[in-house]
């Protein structure tokens, strides 16, 4: 499987999709179409919590004040699927290679692993 899940509202998924050859991924506009549940627990498969596909920075995140809460596993799993702002991106998705955020270390190994 080769996809990239990003938002088409966010500038720095725009900046991101304009610097990596995306060619032959599948680009899912999580607005419109969300992460499935199978999506969400292939990721899960590649990081060491659902805690870890959390956007943060997510308004809905910080409108209910979520940073405050005590939350589990599965809370964190059933937001992902509430709500498609609440999942971490951009996420490219390369077979078994997963590249979740836009940190600049999640960048370098994501353009490194593009240009093999």
């Amino acid at each position: 499987m080769k996809k990239v899940l990003y938002l088409s509202t966010c500038n720095t998924c725009k900046r991101i999709l304009s610097e990596v050859n995306t060619n032959g991924f599948e680009l899912q506009d999580t607005k419109k179409k969300p992460a499935s549940k199978e999506d969400i627990e292939f990721l899960r498969q590649h990081v060491d919590s659902y805690e870890a596909l959390i956007n943060r920075r997510a308004q809905l995140w910080q409108k209910r004040d979520l940073k405050n809460q005590n939350l589990s596993e599965e809370d964190y799993k059933a937001l992902l699927l509430e709500h498609y702002s609440f999942i971490k991106r951009p996420v490219f998705i390369d077979d078994n290679q997963v590249f979740i955020g836009n940190s600049k270390k999640v960048l370098e190994a994501l353009k490194a692993h593009l240009s093999e």
